[in-house]
């Protein structure tokens, strides 16, 4: 069995880091997907591509898959430079602003 192991980065629909703080370890699909004449669908025999497990650091994910004979590829993640104006917010509605301040 193969997996890959990684820290998930923060969804593009929120400015929040929720969920990011997990390791996780994900299956690699094996097989191939097939799809059924009758329905259309897409499936695939292979369950263990549908197995995701979070782990609260790194070690705990690398040691996991060592037990288990699992081979992990792992991903290290990016560091973001977050990006903090020193007002925030509130400096839009400043009303020490120095320019005139229209639409």
């Amino acid at each position: 069995m193969r997996a890959r192991i990684y820290k998930p980065s923060k969804t593009a629909m929120s400015s929040g880091l929720a969920k990011t703080k997990s390791w996780v370890l994900e299956f690699i699909q094996e097989t191939t997907s097939e799809i059924d004449p009758l329905m259309g669908w897409t499936s695939s025999g292979d369950t263990q591509s549908q197995v995701t497990l979070k782990f609260g650091s790194k070690q705990a994910a690398i040691d996991y898959a060592r037990e288990h004979g699992i081979d992990a590829q792992i991903f290290e993640p990016k560091q973001r430079k977050f990006n903090v104006r020193s007002g925030g917010y509130g400096e839009n509605f400043a009303t020490n602003r120095r320019g005139a301040w229209t639409h």
